[in-house]
């Protein structure tokens, strides 16, 4: 594991966010994920591609960093994707590759300025794991979804029960539909390397139709 992503594991403040992907954003893709065979994000570009309908737009990527979703979804489909996270400088990366119609800076942990029933779907890799967001985000992200609308969220498997994941959709119930968790590898092989085997669960669900934010 590189250092900085055993930085980005132990982050504990605001501003350690802030410097720590201020000074990686330029470097993550090739530094992170070309290094490590990073698989995620391509992961849950696959699921939403499997689940979703015509009418899953407007789609938000939910900590879009350097927009490395975009970037694969893109090859598919050119949809209407907005990306938001924390970082201006990730985001910066992020809007150099065309992918995205909108660009959001803001904080996940506060309500978003974005309207109630808003998106069709939220995608997410890499943000739901150590030392970044917790399980009471997806609250916030019900809300901004339209009713129906698709989640394809990744969740490092080492958090989903002790940062209250697994609660959180419990406690969700009748509020989301059609919950499936897939077991996936976070990284692929890479030559000449021992193969980590660290996982995520990419957590597919739908919110209830009839469940519209006012």
């Amino acid at each position: 594991m590189s250092k900085k992503l055993k930085d980005a594991y132990t982050l504990s403040s605001r501003e350690d966010t802030i410097n720590l992907y201020k000074y990686w954003s330029k470097e993550y893709d090739k530094d992170f994920a070309v290094r490590n065979n990073y698989k995620s994000p391509q992961k849950v570009v696959k699921y939403f591609l499997k689940y979703s309908k015509q009418n899953d737009n407007p789609i938000l990527d939910v900590g879009a960093g350097t927009g490395l979703i975009g970037e694969y979804l893109n090859k598919y489909a050119k949809l209407n994707i907005h990306a938001v996270d924390f970082s201006k400088e990730m985001l910066d990366q992020a809007r150099k590759k065309g992918c995205y119609t909108k660009i959001i800076n803001a904080d996940l942990n506060h309500k978003l300025e974005i309207a109630s029933n808003t998106y069709g779907a939220v995608l997410s890799s890499g943000t739901f794991t150590h030392g970044h967001l917790g399980s009471s985000v997806l609250n916030e992200l019900l809300r901004i979804v339209k009713p129906g609308g698709l989640f394809v969220i990744s969740i490092h498997q080492d958090i989903y029960v002790k940062s209250g994941f697994k609660k959180q959709f419990k406690v969700l119930g009748s509020k989301i539909l059609n919950l499936i968790n897939h077991r996936v590898k976070i990284y692929g092989k890479k030559k000449n390397q021992k193969t980590n085997d660290d996982k995520v669960i990419i957590s597919t669900f739908r919110k209830n139709f009839s469940f519209a934010h006012q």
